[in-house]
């Protein structure tokens, strides 16, 4: 759904031109320079330094001339004689001298002046910059009057002739003259999405469309020679705000000053050359006077009223570029993906609420004639307890631990399959319908692998070592757990009742805080361990930065949890040999109900928590603050209250926004919530509904802070959502695996299946419960670890039971998770990357373009042989004037040699 291109600027473009100069800059609010017909493509911002203090005017009158000195020093020999001419008179009137040291150049600056040396370098660095921007072909234009004190602008217009010389560097793809009509195929099939369209319609944007949805464009790369290729009728509109402010970026990027400002703009933006780079929004949300493809976003797409909706992709494209549209098409399709998997956890977690009092090894647990007397659960403090007593944890258990838990752990893996299939489809049909069919990074790396190899060293220690630190962590919150718990137990027998639930929720939310601490930890860890690679390119140091990140923040969100899953309560050892953690604490255990019902609770609170904290809160509060401290810095406070009411300009405005700082953390809260998902959705079958509802909201809310919170990013070109596809598919087939351990060792589903048809009596599920527990005589007990109360259920304890097996009465290992596996290769297998009709069109541009050029060779022969035909006669018509001349000549000289005779 796109709108029309620049069919809103281009109207007001030409009702500007009817304006004068002082209209023109209160209409369009710094969108164009002071003659009101260039755009400001581009901005630049720096620190202004004003001299102040004692200074006296002659003072000020003479640094002036020192810097017109070195200037003209720098510009040329005709110049510079002027400048020490005048500079010399200066001297001569009277004025104070300065130290030659001093003079020698204006960007040492002078002893005892308000202006620093560091400035100094400073401000003749940006002239020499901006000196080369002029050379490069670039128009700018100063403003240092504005209303935020201290800052000045540069504002920067591409002119046509730098933009198609730029365009075919880059190798844009631009539609040509040439349309045609996408012809879709009238099967049963595309009859049935055609249906569906229809009865979807009232869920699309209302975004108008500059021409119908089957005729396309046909595009081709720029090409200055091949500009009558190209719908050149109204120039200021071919390139769109998004291209032109890309442009002026790539020069802004290779134009260098000197080999410690080597890397163009990036180097001046680290070096405080300069303070910030940004293109400009088009146009205001809140100005109803005012169409532009801003305001268009924010009602149709930055708004919570529409969540219903779907999101303008090409739209978003349009105006963001093609990085970030992917972005926002992956979160939309990953989202309504989440739709079937919600329906099916909720009717699972239904299921397990439906059969709960049919469950029997909960009745058995929960029977009140059930007097199994259960052994110790720590040392000294804790005292023996009923089994009874554990009726509420089984009974919850049976919630997420039941037959349909299986059945929905498999029909999670074969979602992740079709998501990943279906992501590939969309993002190729993406690819053609935005012409980045056959675009490939030219990005190249220089350095070896021998040459990185100490900042590779590097990086794998402190990887390792980040990742024991997250291990050390989690091994403290057990300690934690552990003495709370026999601390717990020494209090009032209230207390004891609900041990388990206090010390399982606490224990969980100090690892949802340490997660979230260590988050912001490893980020920049990892970024620094990036920086020491010293990767050549953008795309090789985005790729190196993202893989770091979530290897540490992976380990950091889902350690807890694995150790849950798999290792508590299986290095537990038994009464009277017990395993000891610093000889004084015994490792814990889980509860009767087993391990799952915790591994749910460490599950629900930290994916919970860090959506709601982390992904919510943290992203609408954190940018709102950076704001208002830039406010306040900017010193807006200090003006009248009618000054602060002034309307800024566009460039103004913009400076107060949050700087625009990637995708990397908008993917990795996804790809983290991903893994929530898939990796362990057995605990908890809720997991795809709160991750629904959390990117409903996560949509609006990425939409809104794009479009009002952040400075426009400079629109970047990708055909593919680049590492992150991989980082998902390891994500998707490790769930398969850690799915069939949780199955496997973490529930009780498959001792439940082999009790019941291999040592059942009767094939029922009567006497798990029993079988399940083994017996301990108490006066086993190592001395001093025996119970301190050993009359607290009114009678003295002989035999305790407690949960293990002996002897495990199986020796079977599952095999049936390999069929899954299988399943989801053979789902990748099936399912082609390319949709059908995409690949016929594809195919249908490829010959249109060759008859395109086909066509245009022709008319070229053409004329040339007119030309050489034409060429021809007049040649034949010389060659027989000439030859007659001759003819002539001679049979004169004939004549008159024979007169002569």
């Amino acid at each position: 759904m796109l709108t029309p291109p620049c069919v809103s600027p281009c109207v007001y473009y030409q009702l500007l031109r009817a304006l004068n100069p002082e209209e023109n800059v209160h209409c369009w609010h710094g969108l164009y320079f002071q003659d009101g017909q260039r755009r400001v493509d581009y901005v630049l911002t720096y620190t202004m330094k004003k001299p102040g203090g004692g200074r006296s005017s002659r003072q000020s009158m003479h640094l002036l001339a020192e810097n017109a000195v070195a200037r003209s020093l720098r510009r040329g020999p005709h110049s510079r004689g002027e400048h020490v001419q005048h500079h010399q008179a200066q001297n001569t009137g009277g004025s104070s001298h300065l130290p030659s040291s001093a003079a020698a150049d204006v960007e040492l600056g002078c002893v005892g002046e308000t202006f620093s040396v560091h400035e100094d370098h400073k401000a003749f660095r940006r002239e020499e910059f901006e000196g080369k921007l002029r050379e490069m072909g670039l128009e700018l234009e100063k403003d240092e009057d504005t209303k935020i004190p201290g800052v000045g602008f540069v504002k920067i217009h591409a002119p046509w002739n730098v933009l198609c010389r730029e365009a075919e560097f880059m190798k844009l793809k631009m539609p040509t003259k040439k349309v045609y009509e996408m012809k879709h195929s009238s099967g049963v099939m595309d009859k049935i999405s055609s249906l569906v369209s229809k009865a979807l319609e009232p869920l699309h944007p209302h975004v108008e469309e500059h021409q119908p949805k089957n005729i396309k464009h046909l595009s081709h790369t720029f090409s200055r020679e091949k500009q009558h290729l190209f719908d050149l009728s109204d120039k200021d509109c071919f390139f769109d705000s998004k291209t032109r402010g890309s442009i002026v970026f790539e020069i802004l990027k290779r134009t260098k000053c000197k080999a410690k400002y080597s890397m163009g703009i990036t180097s001046l933006l680290g070096n405080g050359v300069y303070s910030a780079a940004y293109p400009l929004h088009d146009g205001d949300i809140n100005d109803s006077a005012e169409a532009n493809d801003r305001k268009l976003l924010y009602e149709e797409w930055a708004n919570y009223s529409v969540f219903y909706k779907y999101q303008p992709i090409g739209l978003v494209r349009k105006y963001f570029g093609e990085k970030i549209g992917l972005y926002f098409a992956w979160l939309g399709l990953y989202t309504q993906m989440l739709i079937p998997a919600s329906l099916v956890g909720v009717i699972v977690f239904l299921y397990g609420c439906a059969t709960v009092d049919d469950n029997i090894p909960s009745m058995e647990i929960c029977h009140p004639r059930n007097n199994i007397t259960m052994c110790p659960l720590c040392d000294r403090v804790c005292s023996y307890w009923k089994l009874s007593s554990a009726c509420g944890t089984a009974r919850a258990s049976h919630l997420f631990d039941n037959p349909a838990t299986v059945f929905f752990s498999i029909f999670m893996a074969l979602w992740a399959a079709m998501f990943m299939e279906h992501w590939k489809r969309r993002q190729m049909r993406l690819n053609y319908e935005w012409d980045l069919t056959g675009f490939e990074d030219e990005e190249m790396e220089k350095l070896t692998c021998q040459d990185r190899l100490p900042a590779y060293t590097t990086n794998l220690v402190m990887m390792l070592l980040m990742i024991g630190v997250t291990f050390a962590i989690v091994f403290g919150v057990i300690l934690y757990r552990i003495s709370t718990k026999a601390a717990l137990h020494m209090s009032s027998k209230i207390t004891r009742n609900n041990v388990q639930l206090t010390v399982k929720t606490t224990a969980a939310i100090i690892n949802l805080v340490v997660i979230l601490i260590l988050d912001e930890v490893y980020g920049a860890v990892a970024r620094w361990l990036t920086v020491l690679e010293v990767p050549k390119t953008d795309k090789s140091f985005e790729e190196r930065l993202i893989f770091k990140t979530f290897i540490l923040k992976f380990f950091n969100a889902f350690t807890p949890i694995i150790y849950i899953a798999f290792f508590r309560g299986r290095l537990v050892g038994r009464p009277g040999s017990y395993l000891y953690v610093f000889e004084s604490y015994r490792m814990e255990e889980c509860a009767h109900g087993g391990c799952l019902m915790e591994l749910c609770i460490q599950l629900s609170i930290t994916m919970l928590g860090k959506q709601l904290i982390q992904n919510n809160l943290f992203e609408i509060g954190v940018p709102k603050l950076k704001k208002l401290i830039r406010y306040i810095r900017s010193k807006q406070g200090a003006y009248k209250e009618e000054e602060r009411q002034k309307k800024l300009q566009r460039y103004e405005t913009d400076h107060f926004l949050e700087p625009f700082a990637g995708l990397t953390p908008e993917y990795m809260e996804m790809i983290i919530q991903f893994g929530f998902v898939t990796l362990f959705v057995a605990s908890f079958p809720l997991a795809p509904l709160f991750a629904l509802l959390n990117n409903i909201i996560e949509i609006r809310l990425d939409a809104k802070k794009f479009v009002t919170e952040l400075r426009r990013p400079v629109a970047a070109r990708a055909k593919d959502i680049g590492i992150w596809y991989n980082i998902l598919r390891g994500v998707a087939k490790v769930a398969v695996i850690i799915n069939a351990f949780v199955i496997s060792f973490t529930s009780d589903f498959i001792p439940r299946m082999v009790y019941q048809y291999m040592y059942s009596p009767d094939g029922s599920m009567h006497g798990f419960v029993n079988h399940t527990l083994s017996y301990f005589n108490v006066s086993h007990f190592q001395e001093g670890k025996e119970t301190m109360d050993p009359l607290y259920l009114g009678y003295r304890v002989e035999i305790c039971r407690y949960k293990d097996y002996r002897e495990p009465p199986w020796s079977e290992t599952d095999h049936w998770w390999n069929v899954v596996m299988l399943m989801s290769d053979v789902v990748d297998w099936l399912i082609p990357d390319i949709p059908k009709d995409i690949s016929v069109q594809m195919h249908k541009e490829k010959i249109l373009l060759v008859d395109l050029f086909m066509k245009e060779e022709q008319g070229k022969v053409q004329i040339l042989e007119s030309k050489s035909f034409t060429g021809g006669k007049d040649n034949c018509s010389r060659s027989n004037n000439n030859n007659s001349t001759i003819a002539h000549q001679r049979s004169g000289l004939h004549a008159n040699s024979t007169n002569s005779f």
